[in-house]
Order: structure tokens, then sequence, then C-alpha cells
């Protein structure tokens, strides 16, 4: 029989130690636990499956029973014989047969119980997330751990309030897996005088990152996940925590004229030790030299701290000689990494004039393929001009420097998202991936890649190894939350989102796949108002309408679902640039009326819109893949060969 439910594992500490020491008194203390959960358990709607020397198995029917459940026994137990005590409690599924318990739940609430300290109650991610809005009942974050037979790293929670023990992190060393390497580069300060140098500390810190992330045995976060701490003053081990590292690099950049100083050190996560830190005081003609050595310097102390090892290969390549190129190149970085489309089109001026000081310039030629990317797939740029050059700069970028996951990426997403040339896309990605883990980007692609080829497992695989090395980046969780939704794990990919919508309550995005979450299990009236409030944020009359529309539909609401439709298409006369036909096909998809649907279909193909292919298979909109036009429409994006899959 396989069953949900809260698991709770409670153990005894120090029982073998004290039967050597005083045997009477072990015994009254079993006893008196025994005594206690036998009392408790029942009362929290829950069930002790078995005992096994100095602890208990239980289940409950919820988790706030659970660990409601938890908290009154560790009161009762700070009673005369008071008994020490652990416990661990997750959410899972389990399998009873012959009295037998057994299940990947069981395992986990058990290794988290043994992390556990006396006088504390460790929960998992999962229990928290169903407790966490319950106004009785508070815990303290104690960050990832690795632990014995469990595959994925282990986000645990510790309960706080009543008394209960929260220890502090390093207290639990020596009872998980030997970790792995994890280093975290955040960004460094900006010591200059003048504000306007940032982009040279923020490119500093990325140089430094993308060197590191050459260093074997690392695993190096991601820029998007490190960069969400700039300017805060956040304590080192709960970034440590929050990001899932071991180690910390940081420090300043001071410019001024042709001098630089550069200050760094690595910081354990754990405890905020200082391990290493140096000052660097160089010139800046010949700043290349500067970054290999900066970069080399600091790569062997990881290996010596982290790895035992120490290497002498260069980690930066000079790619060009002119100091006024390079700080071009930087200052295009810095817009690019605002990620708007103005601020991209800064990026590009920026680049362009790096090239025209250095020609051969390959970072250069990589990143205004990129920016072109960006343009071409939010619909900026007309798509065909787009695309067009970012086969170009992509090309040209890897011919200087075929080492560029910069590079890769931008070639794969031209393939991907516009030439529907679906080989040489993974190739393109995943070489990107083998050069630089921490693109994330290119993980993205590769979801989506994954998505349009049926591989569904895939593209969740790819996202979570993405949220690896870039834990709290919104756009990661948003990709991985769309690939659970589209495998069919409604569930899991509510939780993402939950987790986002914590984090950027404003995320219209997040908002609105919240409503397809909950509107595919089955109440598409309450997903009706999520989408309500996803069109009022659009603060346009004409604007965010078409997940309420599909909505209307579902709920047999035709009325409004073409007032919906009908308000699209007055968009669409009112602004003939805008493309709104993957709208009008998921609508009229919804309604039922497959004749429609399939026109703007095909019109979507026409204008070269990849979406279409991931709605050909949407969980959502059922579009009948035994018609003849969904056959044809899979061979015009040269996905024939993926039908069966």
């Amino acid at each position: 029989m396989r069953q949900l439910a809260a698991i709770m594992f409670s153990d005894m500490s120090g029982y073998t130690a004290l039967m050597q020491q005083n045997e009477q008194s072990a015994t009254t203390k079993r006893k008196r636990l025994k005594e206690v959960l036998e009392t408790s358990v029942p009362n929290y709607n829950g069930k002790i499956l078995q005992y096994y020397g100095d602890g208990a198995l239980s289940i409950f029917n919820s988790a706030v029973d659970g660990v409601t459940c938890a908290m009154y026994i560790q009161e009762l137990l700070k009673e005369e014989p008071t008994v020490d005590l652990r416990i661990g409690i997750h959410t899972g599924d389990i399998s009873i047969e012959n009295e037998v318990v057994y299940g990947d739940g069981v395992n986990l609430a058990s290794r988290i119980e043994s992390l556990a300290v006396p006088g504390s109650i460790f929960i998992s991610e999962k229990v928290f997330d169903e407790i966490k809005n319950q106004e009785n009942l508070s815990a303290v974050e104690m960050g990832y751990f690795e632990l014995k037979n469990v595959v994925q790293p282990v986000r645990v929670f510790a309960l706080s309030g009543n008394g209960l023990t929260v220890p502090a992190r390093n207290v639990l060393k020596g009872k998980t897996k030997h970790p792995s390497n994890r280093l975290a580069v955040l960004p460094f300060m900006n010591m200059s005088t003048d504000p306007e140098n940032e982009y040279f500390s923020d490119g500093i810190t990325e140089e430094i990152l993308n060197a590191i992330t050459r260093v074997e045995g690392l695993q190096v976060t991601s820029r998007t996940s490190s960069f969400a701490y700039k300017g805060k003053n956040s304590d080192i081990r709960e970034i440590g925590s929050q990001l899932n590292v071991d180690r910390l690099l940081e420090g300043s950049v001071r410019k001024s004229g042709n001098r630089v100083r550069i200050t760094a050190q690595l910081i354990n996560a754990t405890d905020g030790y200082h391990i290493w830190s140096e000052t660097y005081d160089r010139d800046l003609t010949d700043i290349f030299e500067v970054q290999d050595e900066i970069s080399h310097i600091i790569a062997n102390k990881l290996r010596e701290n982290l790895n035992d090892g120490s290497q002498e290969e260069k980690l930066v390549k000079a790619p060009t000689q002119n100091v006024e190129a390079y700080s071009h190149f930087l200052k295009g970085l810095h817009f690019y990494n605002r990620i708007t489309p103005a601020d991209t089109r800064k990026a590009i001026d920026f680049f362009r004039e790096a090239i025209q000081l250095e020609p051969n310039y390959a970072s250069a030629f990589a990143m205004l393929a990129t920016c072109y990317s960006f343009l071409g797939a939010t619909g900026q740029m007309q798509p065909a001009e787009a695309f067009e050059m970012v086969h170009q700069y992509s090309d040209k970028a890897l011919e200087l420097d075929n080492s560029l996951a910069t590079g890769y990426a931008a070639k794969g997403s031209a393939y991907l998202l516009y030439d529907w040339n679906w080989k040489p896309a993974y190739e393109s990605l995943r070489r990107a991936l083998e050069l630089n883990p921490t693109t994330t980007g290119a993980h993205q692609l590769l979801s989506l890649y994954y998505l349009i080829t049926g591989q569904k497992k895939e593209a969740v695989d790819i996202m979570e190894a993405a949220l690896k090395v870039d834990p709290i980046s919104p756009v990661v969780h948003k990709s991985l939350a769309d690939a659970y939704l589209l495998m069919g794990r409604t569930e899991e990919a509510l939780k993402q989102i939950e987790w986002l919508l914590d984090m950027q309550p404003q995320m219209r995005i997040a908002l609105e796949l919240k409503g397809w979450c909950v509107g595919l299990s089955g109440d598409w009236k309450k997903a009706a108002e999520i989408f309500k409030d996803v069109h009022l944020a659009s603060k346009h009359p004409l604007k965010g309408l078409t997940p309420l529309g599909c909505a209307f539909a579902k709920m047999g609401d035709t009325k409004n679902a073409l007032e919906c439709i009908g308000k699209i298409e007055q968009r669409q006369h009112e602004e003939p640039g805008v493309v709104l036909d993957v709208d009008l096909a998921m609508i009229w998809s919804a309604l039922g009326e497959s004749d429609k649907a399939f026109y703007y279909l095909s019109q979507c193909l026409e204008k070269r819109i990849t979406s279409v292919a991931i709605l050909l298979d949407h969980p959502a909109f059922k579009i009948p893949n035994e018609d003849d036009r969904y056959k044809t429409l899979k061979e015009k994006l040269n996905l024939g060969e993926y039908i069966s899959i």
C-alpha cells in the first residue's frame, strides 16, 4: 500500500553511552520516551509504525499535524526525567507491506533526523512549504546539505520557538557527506572616487568568475545569483546558505587614472572565517597580464584550500592589448546585464566601439551576437534581421576564439529560435555548457529545445542542473516551473512559482504561470481570478487578456472569452507591428474551435514564432494530434521525427 504522509523520525541522543554509564537511567528514559510518543502521536492524527532501538518512526495525515505533535513531544520531554531527543520530519510517499515501511521519503526523513541535534526538530523544505503560513509555527533555514544516499542537496529548516534548540550550521559538520567544492564570487565593491567606475568593478568580478569556472573540481555559482547581493549588507553565512556554497570570494576595486588596486578575500561560508586575503596594486597599461595574474593566484589559492593542488596554466586570455577597447567592452557588459531593450541597445553601441578599436575582439563579437539574440527573441527587432546578425557575429567570434561559451550560446539561440535547426542548436548549446557551466542562459535554451522536441524529463533535468549553479535566479526558477508544468508535474511547478512570488510579488509572468498551474489542477474559476490580476498589472485595457480569455473558455463562459478575443483583435489593429496570432490561437483552441486555432497556428509559422512548437503539445490546449494539420505543422517546424516522442 502506497500513501502520502508526513514522516517523523525521533531518536534519543546518547542512549548507547548512557546504557554503559547508567543502565537504569537509560531504561527509564527510553520508557518515558515510549510513553510520551504513545500518548501524543494518536492525538495529532498520527500513527507509530515502528520502534527501532531508542527511536521510532511515525506518520501523520498532514505536515502541520506532524510538526505540532513534534513540538508537543519536545516540550513534554523537558520535564523530569528529561530525554534528549532529535526529530526529523519530511513529507513524501511511503509504502507499507507486511508491516514494513520503506520508500525514498522514509530515507530522507531518517537522514534529516540524523542531522538534527538534541532538543531540535529539523524539517525538509517540503514540510516548511506546508507550514510557513501557519501563524504559530516558525522555522530558521539551516541551508543545503548533502545527505548520505540522497542524490540532490537537501534544504533543511529548524523549527524555532517554544524552547526548541536551533543550532548554528557549523556545529553540524561531519554529519553529511563530504561536500563538493562550491564557490560564489560576490560582486567586488567599487572603491573608486568616481561612481561611474562601477562598470569596471563589476567587469573585473565577472572576468574572475568566468576564469574560475575553468578550475577543475569547483562548482561556481552563476553571475545572476551572485550579483543578487550587490549593494546588500547580508551576513556571509546567510549568503552561503542561500547559494548552497562552501566558500565565498569577495573583494573591492579602486581605479584611479592608470592605476588599479584590487583586494580579494576567500571566506569560509559556514562561519565567516577568512581563509585568505591579498591586495594587488597594478598599472592599467598591462591590464590583461594583471587579469591573468589575479585570476591565476586566486585559482591556485582556491585549489590549495579546496582541492589540495596547484597548477600553472593560464585562466585568462588577453582578448586585446587596447585598454580603451577593454573599457568599452566592460561598459557593454554593464548595460547588457541590466536586461532591458534600451540598455541592450546601449550595450551594442559599446561593443561596436570596442570592435572599432580592436577588430579581432572575439568576446565583443560574441556579446554583440548575444544582444541581437535578446532583441530578436523578445520582439524588439524583426527576427529575420536580428538572427542574421546573431549568426554573423557569433561566427566571427568563434572564428577568432573557439573556446567562447557566449559564442556557442548565441549561435545555438539562432538555430533554436529562428532556424528551427534542432540538431545544431543542441550541439551548440551543449558546447556552451561544457565550456562554462554557469551559462544559465544556455541551460534555459537547452530546456526549451528539449520541450520542443518532446523530451520533457530532460527539460526538467537541465533546469534542475541550472538551479544548482544559479539557485536564486528568478528566470531559472520560472524556466524550471515551465518545464515541470509541461511535464505534468503541476504541484512542483506551483512550488517554484510560490517561491518566486514570495521573492517578487509583482512578477507578472510568475503570477500568470501560477494561474495556469491552478487551472490545470482543475480550478479554472480561481485561475480566472488570478488572470484578472495579471490583466490589471498590465495597466492597459487591451493587454494581458490571453490567459483570462482561455480561463473563460475552459469555464464554458464563451461570451467573455469572445470579448477577450475582440480586444486582442482591436490591439492588433491599433498596433500592427505586434504579433498576436499565438494569443488568438490559444483562446480559440481553449474554446474547441479547431479550424480557427489551426489558422492562427499556421500564421505563427509564417511569422516564425517558435513558441507555437510548445503550444502544440501544451497540456492546457489539447491540439488534436490525430488531425492531419497537426502533423503538417510539426513537419513545417522540422519536427516530423519527434512526433512520436
